[in-house]
């Protein structure tokens, strides 16, 4: 299903052409968020100079101040949970907060 672009938001992670990934939030259409990034539509851009992405997960929420808040989780995230999340791997994705947890970060 597609959400409606009027209500709430989209929080999605893309894959860079440098391997990198970048994770933003969008209250339009996934993709024509995705389209944006890929033509550089904002130079000064995380992605501007790593095209083309690839979109490799998504979610969509009801309140946009839900999808922030995920955004600025994910942005926290190492690689290898963000892969995690991208895999579905909700067991990995676990071990991963339960590791970062010990070491006192």
């Amino acid at each position: 299903m597609k959400p409606d672009p009027f209500f709430g938001a989209v929080v999605y992670l893309l894959r860079c052409a440098d391997g990198s990934y970048y994770c933003g939030t969008a209250r339009k259409d996934i993709e024509a968020r995705l389209a944006e990034h890929n033509d550089g539509s904002y130079p000064e851009s995380y992605t501007a100079s790593r095209r083309p992405v690839e979109l490799v997960w998504n979610e969509h929420f009801q309140q946009i101040t839900d999808a922030i808040a995920m955004e600025r989780r994910i942005k926290g995230w190492s690689r290898a949970k963000k892969e995690a999340l991208i895999r579905g791997d909700w067991d990995a994705l676990r071990r991963h907060a339960v590791a970062y947890a010990r070491r006192g970060a």
